[in-house]
C-alpha cells in the first residue's frame, strides 16, 4: 500500500502519484534484473527527465518546478523505494546542480540550468580524493590559472555517474590557502583530458556506476568559475547539507521497501499452524521496523520544511542523515531476518536490500561525520 503523506498542495499529491505509476511502470520491474547485470539504467533517467523530475527543487525560469523540499525529498524516498540507484541518481544529480542554481551568474543560470534541469543532461559531484574522503578541505586536485582560463589536474574518486554523466560539478584547488583555497567548476563530459577508472566493483546500487574522474590538463575557460575564487569549499557544503537530506530520504524509502516484503511474507508464511506474524516475536520486531521508519521520515521532513522556511538546517540535516541511514541498516537486516533462509538469497528483494543499506551510512560524509557535526554544535549552541 502506498505511504499516506501529508503534502502541502494538491499538485503535490499529483505529483507523487505520477512518480508512482512511473515507478510501477519504469522503475520497479526492471530493477532486480539490472542491478544483477551491473547496468546502468539512463534511458529511466531520460523518462525522469521527460517527466519534469530531474529539476524539482529549482525555479520554473530556468527549468526547474519550483516544489518545496519536503515534496522533492518525499519523490526521491518513493523512488529509492523502488529502486535505489535511481533515487540516489536524482539526489546526486540535484546536488550537482546546487551550486550553478545557488552561486552561479545570471548568464552562467541562463545559459546551463535549463539543460541540466530540463532532463537532458545528468549531473556528477566531484568532491571526494582517494586521499581526502571525510577531510574534504585536503583535497589536491589544482586548477590553476592562467591567460586563458584553468588547467585542471588530479584525480576525484568515488564519482556516483563517473563516467556516465553529461557534466561534473568539480570542487579544485586554486590556492594553498586551506579551505579557503577550494573553489568550484563546471566541467562538461566532453572536455579533452577527461577521462575516467572502470566502475568500482561494489557490494550493492552495482547499477549505478561509481569509478575515478581523472582531469590531465584539462581546459577551462573563465566562465567555468562558479562564484568566487576561494568559495568552492562554502559552496560544497551548502551542497551537502541539502544531499543529506536527499540520503535520508533515500534511506526511508529503501527501508520502506525492505519492511513492505517482510510484512507481506509475514502475513502469509505459516508455521506451527499461525502466521508467522502472530507470533510476538516476528510481529515486535515489525512494529519496531514500522515505528523507526516513520521517525526517520518525520526527522527529514522536519528538516525540509526548515529549509523550506529560510531557516537553518544543517544540524538537522545530518541528524536525519545519520538516524535514517543506521535505522536503514537495522530494518534490511531485520527484514532478511523475517524471511529466514528465503532472506538470504537473490530470489527475494530483502538480499539486496541489506547490501544496498550499507552505502548509505557512508556516502554525503559517513555517519561518524554525521555525529562529529551534531556534537559541534551542541558545544556551540545552548539548544538546538
Amino acid at each position: 500500500m502506498p505511504v499516506e503523506r501529508v503534502l502541502p498542495t494538491p499538485e503535490a499529491h499529483d505529483l507523487l502519484d505520477l512518480v508512482r505509476d512511473l515507478i510501477g511502470k519504469e522503475v520497479a520491474p526492471r530493477a532486480a534484473a539490472d542491478e544483477s547485470a551491473g547496468r546502468f539504467p539512463r534511458e529511466v533517467f531520460a523518462t525522469l527527465g521527460a517527466a519534469g523530475l530531474l529539476g524539482l527543487p529549482y525555479p520554473e525560469e530556468h527549468g526547474g518546478a519550483a516544489q518545496p523540499y519536503e515534496v522533492y525529498l518525499q519523490v526521491i524516498e518513493e523512488l529509492a523505494a523502488g529502486w535505489l540507484a535511481v533515487g540516489l541518481g536524482l539526489s546526486v544529480h540535484t546536488l550537482s546542480c546546487f551550486p550553478v542554481a545557488a552561486y552561479g551568474t545570471d548568464a552562467q543560470r541562463e545559459s546551463l540550468l535549463p539543460a541540466m534541469l530540463g532532463g537532458r543532461l545528468l549531473g556528477a559531484y566531484c568532491l571526494s580524493e582517494p586521499h581526502s574522503g571525510s577531510d574534504a578541505a585536503a583535497l589536491t586536485t589544482k586548477a590553476v590559472r592562467d591567460a586563458d582560463g584553468y588547467a585542471v589536474d588530479g584525480v576525484k574518486a568515488w564519482i556516483t555517474h563517473g563516467g556516465a554523466a553529461d557534466f561534473y560539478t568539480l570542487m579544485a584547488r586554486t590556492s594553498a590557502d586551506g579551505a579557503r583555497g577550494i573553489s568550484c567548476f563546471h566541467v562538461p563530459a566532453g572536455a579533452d583530458g577527461l577521462s575516467f577508472g572502470e566502475p568500482e566493483r561494489k557490494m550493492g546500487m552495482k547499477s549505478s556506476p561509481t569509478a575515478q574522474v581523472r582531469f590531465d590538463g584539462v581546459r577551462l575557460a573563465p566562465d567555468a568559475l562558479i562564484g568566487a575564487e576561494g568559495e568552492g569549499f562554502r559552496i560544497a557544503m551548502a551542497a551537502l547539507d541539502g544531499g543529506r537530506l536527499g540520503i535520508a530520504a533515500c534511506a526511508v524509502g529503501l527501508a520502506q521497501a525492505a519492511f513492505d516484503a517482510a510484512a507481506s511474507y509475514a502475513k502469509e508464511r505459516r508455521q506451527f499452524g499461525s502466521r508467522i506474524v502472530d507470533f510476538q516475536g516476528v510481529g515486535f520486531m515489525l512494529a519496531d521496523m514500522a515505528t523507526q521508519i516513520a521517525a526517520a521520515r518525520a526527522l527529514y521532513l522536519d528538516a525540509a520544511r526548515a529549509r523550506d522556511a529560510g531557516r537553518p538546517y544543517g544540524t538537522q540535516a545530518a541528524m536525519a542523515k545519520l538516524f535514517a541511514t543506521d535505522m536503514c541498516m537495522k530494518v534490511t537486516t531485520d527484514a532478511v531476518q523475517v524471511l529466514g533462509g528465503y532472506g538470504y538469497v537473490e530470489d527475494f528483494p530483502v538480499e539486496r536490500h541489506m547490501r544496498e543499506a550499507k552505502v548509505l551510512q557512508i556516502v554525503e560524509g559517513t555517519n561518524q561525520v554525521q555525529r562529529l557535526v551534531i556534537g559541534r554544535a551542541i558545544a556551540k549552541h545552548d539548544r538546538l
